[in-house]
């Protein structure tokens, strides 16, 4: 059996008020609540990916700022394994608010109020990312060599 780890992007993005971004999604068939992440796609620059995941799951258009890191996780629901480019970026402007299919809405929630979520978050990466980024985890962007580019 090959060994197929999923290649993911997340999104870190505060507004002014401290408050995160966050998607309210429907995945195996429970209402979860994650950063807005998602596959990157053949040929496609992970900087692009984070555009694209966030403008389709949220309707916002943001410019990424930092790379915060590469997390691994092993899902128990389905024993894939994801490995998750995690940046920070800043909220340019709402362009939409025609989402993916999939995702129910699009939230600005305080930590505490992410924290509370519990069960309903996607993964416990959601959190830590979160985490990592508020003590000031930050890498430049061309930390990532990617030829896309």
């Amino acid at each position: 059996m090959t060994w197929k780890p999923h290649a993911t992007v997340a999104v870190i993005v505060e507004d002014v008020q401290g408050r995160f971004l966050l998607v309210e999604e429907v995945s195996g068939g429970k209402v979860v609540f994650n950063q807005p992440a998602g596959h990157i796609e053949e040929n496609e620059a992970v900087i692009d990916a984070v555009r694209r995941e966030t403008l389709e799951e949220t309707g916002w258009e943001v410019e990424p700022t930092y790379f915060l890191g590469l997390y691994t996780y092993k899902a128990p629901a389905n024993g894939a394994t994801y490995h998750r480019f995690c940046y920070a970026a800043d909220a340019v402007r709402h362009v939409t608010d025609e989402l993916d299919t999939g995702i129910i809405r699009a939230h600005w929630l305080s930590l505490p109020e992410i924290r509370e979520l519990g069960n309903q978050l996607r993964s416990p990466m959601v959190v830590r990312c979160i985490e990592d980024y508020r003590n000031g985890r930050r890498f430049p962007l061309d930390v990532i060599v990617d030829e896309q580019t």
